[in-house]
């Protein structure tokens, strides 16, 4: 998608849905509007239907389970993505939501990284990915295959863990963009590995070692991440 995705995000505890509005929409990973019943979501998702929803189960007036079920036999929101969010843990609880038709199942308490990073799985899922992977790149001092798995700097060739690899090629993929440490984290080590982001930063400092002139082109964007410039 070239827009910014919406997401509802459906939960009667305020502070808890002012957290995820303010995760999501800081990260710029959606729009985000919130309801805290059941029977208002299902009216706002009539009047603009959004491209995720975020759904409580224990909620006001509806259940979130009944939210779903509504929406599953609604042909304009039987494909909308929902992700359910409860205080619920047992496997019968998780089995019966993803049963309903939800597309993931978040439990209380939980990780806003992990809950953002689960968003953009279920977006990418549903959308495709939004970028168009770079086999090649040719720069002044930079050469990348990526395909044959060959990198060199200067006409010498340079090896790379297949970590840095993974890191310099998502990198160059989105060169010019600013990339989050945490979508950097989501990316090249998998969103379902939750490590500390001061591994982006150890990995980032080691492949600009080891890339010499080319390392240069790997900014350093204070309090946002990385970003690969031509």
């Amino acid at each position: 998608m070239s827009r910014v995705p919406r997401v509802l995000v459906v939960e009667d505890e305020q502070d808890i849905a002012a957290l995820i509005k303010h995760a999501l929409e800081r990260s710029g990973d959606a729009e985000v509007d919130v309801v805290g019943s059941g029977d208002t979501a299902l009216r706002a998702v009539a009047d603009h239907a959004p491209d995720l929803v975020i759904l409580d189960i224990n909620l006001p007036v509806m259940s979130g389970a009944e939210v779903c079920r509504v929406m599953r036999a609604r042909p304009e929101t039987a494909q909308t993505p929902i992700i359910m969010l409860t205080a619920r843990t047992s496997e019968s609880d998780r089995v019966a939501g993803l049963d309903l038709g939800a597309d993931d199942y978040v439990t209380k308490p939980f990780s806003l990284r992990e809950l953002s990073a689960r968003v953009r799985a279920v977006l990418r899922r549903r959308n495709g990915q939004l970028i168009v992977p770079t086999a090649t790149y040719d720069g002044k001092h930079l050469r990348a295959d990526f395909d044959a798995v060959a990198i060199s700097v200067d006409n010498e060739p340079i090896r790379l863990t297949r970590r840095e690899f993974e890191l310099l090629k998502f990198l160059v993929e989105n060169r010019n963009r600013v990339l989050s440490r945490d979508r950097l984290l989501e990316r090249v080590w998998g969103y379902e590995r939750f490590i500390e982001t001061r591994s982006v930063d150890v990995h980032v400092g080691r492949l600009r070692s080891k890339l010499g002139p080319a390392g240069l082109q790997i900014e350093t964007v204070v309090g946002l991440g990385y970003r690969f410039v031509d």
